[in-house]
């Protein structure tokens, strides 16, 4: 069921690439490239269809803003429309999800106001309304830290349409039911991850986790132990865990996030410990996880995929209004392999 799920996001992933890029697509032609039937792909362009996020036409598909749906003629254009957009980040993580944002804005005609917060409340509560008073944008997209448990119902009663970008409600309200959101299936990018090892013979794979972190919250998997959570910087205990894993007869880890998992491979290497030899390690998050010596194989979120489908759906929803169901929209990662894991296990 997972890899079925996974192929299924990943052909919608290539097919709304192709139609950015080119501004239309064929049946015929994405079947072939893709390996699978022409019905596939119908069915595919059916339930992107059926998200607005593209056009059906004979034969294939298009953008939204490059032809009628159905018939039916907009009343609405995107010229000219802005819309506002925090993160809590502009360097780590957030600059793709940007640069995706701004690229599906241009190629529906829409402007994005980007405004960087931080992992605070009260500061993304500032912002937010800073974009909302001064009256020039039509919606937003925001990545508010969601500890703060009015958060939602606070932005569910903001007078524009708001789209969650690498969030989601935790729990269902009046006022949620009126919030879209759109993020990366940080469980899927876990299995993906522990699926990769076990293929290569390990069965004990520990899990290791940046504590805080918005993404550890979605970093569970029912046949791993309890992750270990590390501080932010990691702590100078790494030493005892990795003792601990080797005690336990953890083969491999899997570690949240990019500065972690380097940490422990450099850790590893003060104790002399082979990687992928005497352990594989696998980092979530593919910033920088190149960079590490070895280069480590990670969990790349689709985090440029996500800012464009943020901004169609908050574009859809503006041309739209309340005739459509609101969404949440999940994505899924993708695996790098490099140096750090192709270890085979004796079994």
């Amino acid at each position: 069921m997972t890899d079925e799920r996974l192929f299924q996001v990943q052909r919608h992933e290539r097919l709304l690439t192709e139609l950015h890029r080119l501004g239309a697509v064929r049946v015929r032609e994405l079947a072939r490239d893709l390996g699978v039937s022409e019905l596939t792909i119908r069915r595919d362009i059916a339930a992107l269809a059926a998200r607005n996020l593209v056009n059906r036409v004979h034969g294939g598909a298009t953008l939204p803003n490059r032809a009628r749906s159905a018939g039916r003629p907009r009343a609405v254009t995107t010229t000219g429309i802005a819309i506002g957009m925090v993160v809590p980040s502009l360097d780590f993580y957030w600059p793709p999800v940007i640069a995706g944002a701004r690229a599906a804005a241009a190629a529906l005609g829409v402007t994005v106001q980007l405004r960087g917060s931080s992992y605070d409340p009260d500061e993304d509560r500032r912002q937010i309304g800073r974009l909302v008073e001064a009256g020039e944008v039509r919606g937003l997209l925001l990545a508010p830290d969601l500890d703060d448990d009015d958060m939602i119902d606070w932005i569910g009663r903001l007078p524009v349409p708001c789209v969650l970008v690498e969030r989601q409600p935790r729990r269902w309200t009046a006022a949620s039911r009126r919030v879209e959101w759109v993020r990366s299936d940080h469980a899927l990018g876990l299995e993906i991850a522990v699926q990769h090892l076990r293929e290569h013979g390990h069965r004990r794979i520990g899990l290791l986790l940046s504590r805080g972190s918005p993404t550890s919250a979605y970093l569970r998997h029912r046949e791993l132990p309890p992750p270990i959570m590390l501080d932010d910087p990691p702590d100078r205990m790494l030493r005892e865990v990795l003792a601990g894993c080797r005690r336990r007869g953890e083969t491999a880890l899997i570690v949240h996030s990019d500065p972690h998992a380097i940490a422990v491979a450099q850790t590893c290497a003060e104790q002399g410990l082979r990687i992928p030899e005497d352990i594989a390690l696998i980092s979530y998050d593919d910033e920088v996880a190149h960079l590490a010596e070895p280069a480590l194989t990670a969990v790349r979120p689709p985090k440029n995929h996500v800012g464009r489908l943020a901004v169609e759906l908050i574009v859809t929803r503006l041309l739209d209004g309340s005739q459509r169901p609101v969404q949440g929209v999940l994505v899924a990662p993708s695996l790098v392999v490099r140096q750090s894991s192709p270890f085979h296990v004796r079994v």
